[in-house]
């Protein structure tokens, strides 16, 4: 998301809905070598920006992505569940961050939930009290109809 994107925008929708007991705004990591490619972590942006409208720190260095993962589009849930089954780890030295603190997962689409579930176990494990996933779109299954 260069600039001129549709960053403020997201950012601005998305703050609507940012616990109001939110302590620590994580986004979803991409792995280094996607980031080279990229050049950017739309999460990442969006969470340094909900960061400043909303007063929650952001930690965009807490979770990181050790191991890359195929690209998840085309798999089926179980497939992404297995992709990116221990992709995810908290940053040692930021255990201590995350320890007792209600997090908020930023992302930008939730597809299948495997990245956002990988994501938030291993956030609770580091102790996290709790994690809520806040993303900007969400894909639903075939047949699925959205709620009113």
């Amino acid at each position: 998301m260069p600039a001129g994107s549709a960053l403020p925008t997201i950012a601005r929708q998305m703050r609507r809905l940012v616990p109001p007991d939110a302590e620590l705004l994580v986004p979803v990591p991409l792995h280094r070598w996607r980031l080279w490619r990229r050049g950017f972590n739309q999460a990442a942006l969006v969470a340094r920006r909900l960061s400043v409208s909303s007063g929650v720190p952001a930690a965009c260095d807490l979770l990181h992505r050790p191991r890359a993962t195929p690209v998840l589009r085309g798999m089926g849930p179980a497939g992404r569940r297995r992709a990116v089954r221990g992709a995810f780890a908290v940053d040692p030295a930021g255990v201590a961050r995350v320890k007792g603190r209600r997090v908020v997962l930023v992302d930008d689409i939730h597809t299948s939930g495997a990245t956002s579930d990988a994501c938030v176990r291993v956030l609770l494990a580091a102790g996290a009290a709790s994690v809520t996933i806040l993303c900007w779109a969400r894909v639903l299954n075939d047949g699925e109809a959205a709620s009113d």
